[in-house]
């Protein structure tokens, strides 16, 4: 009768073991295909206003649509920030030191984190899950966490395809206009001006100095500081030229930023630029 009771509980307890194991490699199967990497569309070159008007356009962006970019858009403008544009020596849209190429582009979306491969003109995941908030929310003029007056920015709401991008162009199309603020250079993240609460798409430009061959520690910061400003230049100019906005800002949770995207110690991040449709 002992064993009887005994095998009784010990097949239970194999089934039980069964269906847990059975769940685990289902939740592990589901995590791993969750984010995918994206094939970016061909770019588009015959696009966009003249040079001259999209100075004429470009300011920081008050204001932004939360409306998902398309893929076009998103591949035009990641191309523009960073792509190869001479393939022969694979040599890119943005000016480094020594052509040492130090920056990385990590794009935040509805679906998750992913970074740029400028190589492919893909975007590779990193990680599931909507964290542009978690940046947006740590701005502040110090970088501590906490926007001035201590409320926090509210969250951006996504639309359309998981991921932060649709099949095409929106819906109506993007506005026209310019939006309003400073031309230029980041800003200090305080202020309800200088924070915007909705966008599309984050981006995280991260310079790695390690990769300068030469040079002392601080002259590296600057080459990096100096990478990312170029690179800012291009998706702002993108941006004026195809009724698009950003808003370059600095201050922001570094430690928050390498966590969140697994980044190396030598990795420093730079810059951060919502980018949407102009609202």
């Amino acid at each position: 009768m002992k064993g009887l009771f005994l095998k009784g509980i010990n097949r239970s307890g194999i089934i039980i073991l069964i269906a847990f194991f059975t769940f685990l490699f289902a939740l592990s199967q589901a995590q791993t295909q969750e984010l995918k990497g994206i094939k970016l569309p061909e770019v588009n070159k015959n696009r966009g206003s003249s040079l001259m008007d999209a100075l004429s356009k470009k300011a920081s962006a008050q204001s932004l649509s939360d409306r998902d970019l398309s893929q076009q858009d998103l591949s035009d403008l990641l191309w523009a920030a960073a792509g190869i544009n001479r393939p022969d020596s694979k040599k890119r849209t943005y000016s480094s030191a020594m052509n040492t190429q130090d920056v990385e582009i990590y794009v935040l979306m509805k679906g998750g984190a992913y970074i740029y491969d400028y190589e492919n003109h893909a975007l590779n995941p990193v990680v599931s899950g909507d964290h542009r908030a978690d940046i947006a929310a740590s701005l502040s003029m110090g970088g501590v966490g906490m926007p001035s007056g201590g409320a926090p920015v509210s969250a951006p709401a996504g639309a359309g395809q998981a991921g932060g991008v649709s099949g095409g162009t929106p819906s109506g199309g993007a506005q026209a206009g310019a939006p309003g603020g400073a031309a230029g250079g980041p800003s200090s993240g305080g202020g309800s001006r200088e924070r915007l609460s909705t966008f599309a798409v984050d981006i995280l430009l991260v310079s790695d100095p390690s990769k300068y061959r030469a040079g002392t520690d601080d002259l590296k910061k600057e080459w990096g500081a100096f990478s990312a400003g170029i690179i800012t230049q291009n998706i702002m100019l993108f941006c004026s030229a195809n009724n698009m906005g950003t808003r370059p800002r600095a201050a922001f949770d570094k430690s928050k930023v390498k966590t969140l995207l697994k980044l190396k110690d030598t990795q420093n991040p730079v810059i951060e630029l919502p980018v949407g449709y102009l609202k």
